[in-house]
């Protein structure tokens, strides 16, 4: 009997990355404007109305939308709570790439954007604490991994032992 598998693949989530970046524009233009309207968003993100109306359909159906008569839309109160979360993960994201790793600004900004609504709650508050950790006490960072990477001389070498869907074992 074959195990089934936890693992949610991003096709599987509840929030695609289109979907998470509406979410942030109408919390974006109702923190700026006061409001937000089809037309609004269509224009913010540079795409057609029909589109955005699709769109917006199916964040309503996900009751993370609200419209009310004169055709405003809002955030529902579970919609709020799943932009609060993407823009914590990308925050924190962000600043573990740039600050920790060291890469560049516009990079950091990328990865986390792409990355922002996929974090678990889980890992959202552990990648919180470790940055509070990391924040506080930077010289006292210690982290620990069952992984090994002494074998590997390149980042490529370590790429190219990957192998199917399984973590490589230490």
């Amino acid at each position: 009997m074959e195990k089934k598998s936890n693992i949610q693949h991003t096709s599987d989530s509840d929030l695609t990355h289109s979907m998470a970046h509406y979410l942030l524009t109408i919390h974006k233009l109702k923190e700026s404007k006061g409001y937000a309207r089809v037309t609004d968003i269509a224009k913010d993100m540079g795409l057609t109305k029909g589109s955005v109306s699709t769109a917006l359909n199916n964040l309503k159906k996900k009751d993370l939308v609200v419209e009310d008569d004169s055709k405003f839309l809002s955030l529902s109160n579970r919609g709020h709570d799943e932009v609060h979360s993407i823009l914590s993960s990308r925050t924190l994201l962000y600043y573990f790439f740039k600050d920790v790793l060291g890469v560049d600004d516009s990079t950091a900004h990328n990865d986390s954007c792409l990355m922002e609504h996929l974090l678990s709650n889980e890992t959202r508050e552990k990648f919180f604490q470790f940055m509070k950790m990391a924040t506080k006490s930077p010289e006292k960072l210690k982290v620990k991994s069952k992984l090994s990477l002494t074998q590997f001389k390149t980042h490529e070498d370590f790429i190219d032992a990957q192998t199917g869907d399984k973590y490589l074992e230490s």
